[in-house]
């Protein structure tokens, strides 16, 4: 089996969600015997000629990069038509945003088989500036939609099949039949339980440092804890918009926080195993879209805090509640409770089965949420695409 595999807005290799994601995918697939072939943008800092795909061969893959700004990723077309022409795949996987499409569109064009990955809400909420810009050029062309929307729903039309995390992410117009739910996961094999866990407790958030991922929250709950005689310590492993606010808040108290900052992927393994418990304190009321779809972001924190064999304290919210189970797996609290979560988390660390939680944890995430098994699932989900297709 020959994939095309495009992710024209993921820099890679890259530290965040979406370039783990891409190069395990990637990676996973080959290791089954799928003949990979990858386009993405280069690695942050580096240029490259915007018309062209220069690529490089690691191991398996073979990786394209395609130097284009986000907002202009469609102009690319030729390059990715061309290349889908010399490759003859029998399938090609594109990542959903806004800007993409052009694999989509070669494909269809020259009817390969299309897989199209949607990690997000296609349609934003009407708050979001985003959509009412795109609703204010629905004028354009006939119909009550703005230009961004339609090309999202062409892109979905004119998919075989669409994989996303919760099909709510997927336009209500497209029949239930194309979309195909499937988290993310964890790489299993790079991370592994303690053989000793800390004397005292060592909290860890991990991830982006943005508003909904609740940094701010677990620094605050932290503080209520420190108030309270907790002697835990505190790691933050990442970067984001809310870092200063988040740096100014633990200042006081700044002996009982560690900050590793943004980090390569390949190190979270061995700074995870300096932990007690992950902490994953999202919240959704300060997202529009996942206030309105729900939860759609797959977890990636959580699975690698699993992965770790850490229990997790995580909001109690769906998905999140079926992923971690209150007293097996760690605890959940109120999303958005900065009382309930210092509870939680105080209550986890003390608990005497906290080891054996996340031993709970680790053999959970080996069953359900590894990338192997996600890949896996792509793999059959391809075969069945091409056999299928007329």
């Amino acid at each position: 089996m020959k994939v095309l595999y495009i992710a024209s807005g993921i820099r890679v290799p890259g530290a965040f969600g979406g370039a783990i994601h891409t190069t395990e995918v990637a990676q996973g697939l080959a290791q089954l015997g799928v003949e990979m072939h990858v386009i993405t943008r280069p690695a942050q800092g580096q240029r490259r000629k915007p018309w062209q795909l220069p690529k490089r061969q690691t191991g398996a893959i073979t990786w394209y990069e395609a130097d284009l700004p986000k907002p202009l990723s469609l102009l690319g077309y030729s390059a990715i038509a061309r290349l889908v022409r010399e490759l003859r795949p029998d399938a090609v996987m594109e990542r959903y945003y806004n800007f993409a499409g052009a694999g989509i569109l070669a494909a269809a064009r020259q009817g390969i088989p299309t897989l199209l990955e949607v990690n997000a809400l296609i349609v934003d909420p009407p708050q979001v500036r985003k959509r009412q810009l795109d609703d204010s050029l629905a004028w354009l062309l006939p119909g009550k939609h703005g230009p961004m929307r339609r090309w999202a729903a062409w892109q979905c039309r004119h998919s075989t099949k669409i994989v996303t995390p919760l099909h709510t992410t997927v336009p209500p117009e497209i029949e239930c039949s194309r979309i195909v739910e499937l988290p993310w996961g964890a790489n299993v094999q790079a991370f592994s339980p303690q053989t000793q866990a800390p004397i005292q407790p060592v909290f860890v958030f991990l991830g982006s440092f943005r508003h909904w991922h609740g940094v701010t929250d677990f620094i605050r709950a932290a503080i209520r804890l420190i108030q309270q005689g907790s002697p835990a310590r505190f790691l933050l492993i990442g970067s984001g918009p809310e870092q200063a606010e988040a740096q100014r808040l633990a200042a006081p108290y700044a002996e009982r926080f560690e900050w590793a900052g943004a980090v390569a992927h390949e190190r979270v393994p061995a700074l995870l195993a300096q932990a007690s418990v992950g902490v994953a304190p999202f919240n959704p009321a300060r997202h529009p879209a996942l206030q309105a779809a729900g939860f759609f972001w797959s977890p990636l924190k959580i699975y690698e805090y699993m992965a770790a064999g850490l229990p997790v304290v995580t909001a109690n919210i769906p998905p999140l509640d079926t992923i971690i189970r209150p007293q097996q797996e760690g605890g959940l609290f109120e999303a958005g409770n900065i009382n309930d979560l210092a509870r939680v988390m105080q209550a986890v660390a003390n608990d005497p089965q906290r080891q054996q939680w996340g031993l709970n944890a680790r053999q959970r995430v080996v069953e359900y949420y590894s990338w192997e098994r996600h890949c896996q699932a792509l793999y059959q989900l391809l075969q069945t695409m091409i056999k299928e297709q007329p």
